[in-house]
């Protein structure tokens, strides 16, 4: 559990913990549609530079970002092999019993791997170098304008603030559970498929009583104070572009540019 990246925020002095929350997430929405550009391996290598070129700035390691993608990798391979089963595009290349296997196929489940594999590495970022009452109130003042048509952002935001805040609480709460677990004799790395599940059940039953009741007081506590959801509401920090802002924003829409051209001449 102390191995999780993805979510955890890294005090550290860089350009990128200094950008302003908006900025971020702004930028992060932008490479997010800079990846679903068809503008082949040459594209991918691009946003990967970049990537790599936030990480370096951001003061982050190659390691951290490994970290985040470590509980993404089952998935990716099952992604992987249903893929390269289902789809029928291009030369056939071999057999696997009934199973034919074509070129198109793995060309196609590779785009989507390392898709993902770019989107969990940017939102590693941006969590990394983003407070998590920052990222909340950048995603309330970007929402602001939809309150126009009724949409509740601040209260939207506030689930997002309370669900980053519970993050680390969860995970100790499931350590302690492990443990306790492990005390009474459960062995959640041994034994056959049937004992691995049972243990795995003996450990989010309690979890999810755990959460419930963290919750319930966190409910009470928040009414106990008289919070009020609709009620005019100010701030202690004020959020401010700069110079480096808006720069870092005409960088993002220059890159997602190139690779709309690059799409549109391939």
């Amino acid at each position: 559990m102390n191995n999780i990246a993805l979510g955890r925020y890294l005090p550290l002095d860089s350009v990128i913990h200094r950008l302003d929350p908006r900025t971020k997430i702004l930028c992060l929405i932008v490479m997010m549609v800079a990846i679903f550009m068809p503008a082949g391996w040459l594209g991918y290598g691009i946003l990967a530079a970049a990537v790599l070129l936030l990480t370096l700035l951001a003061k982050l390691k190659l390691r951290f970002l490994w970290r985040s993608m470590k509980p993404m990798l089952f998935m990716l391979v099952f992604l992987l092999i249903i893929n390269i089963l289902v789809l029928h595009d291009g030369e056939l290349l071999f057999t696997i019993g009934s199973f034919a296997v074509y070129s198109g196929a793995i060309l196609q489940t590779l785009y989507i791997v390392v898709r993902l594999m770019l989107m969990i590495m940017l939102t590693t970022v941006l969590t990394a170098t983003t407070k998590p009452l920052e990222l909340t109130l950048g995603i309330e003042d970007l929402m602001t304008p939809l309150k126009v048509i009724h949409v509740p952002a601040h209260e939207i935001a506030m689930m997002i603030s309370i669900a980053l805040r519970f993050i680390p609480t969860l995970i100790e709460e499931t350590q302690r559970i492990m443990k306790a677990q492990a005390s009474r004799g459960v062995d959640m790395e041994e034994g056959k498929l049937k004992e691995k599940i049972m243990a795995i059940l003996s450990l989010i039953v309690p979890l999810f009583v755990s959460a419930f009741q963290h919750a319930d007081d966190l409910a009470n506590a928040m009414e106990a104070r008289g919070y009020v959801p609709d009620h005019t509401r100010t701030r202690y920090k004020q959020l401010k572009m700069r110079g480096a802002d808006f720069f870092t924003l005409m960088l993002s829409f220059l890159l997602l540019g190139m690779l709309i051209t690059m799409a549109w001449v391939l």
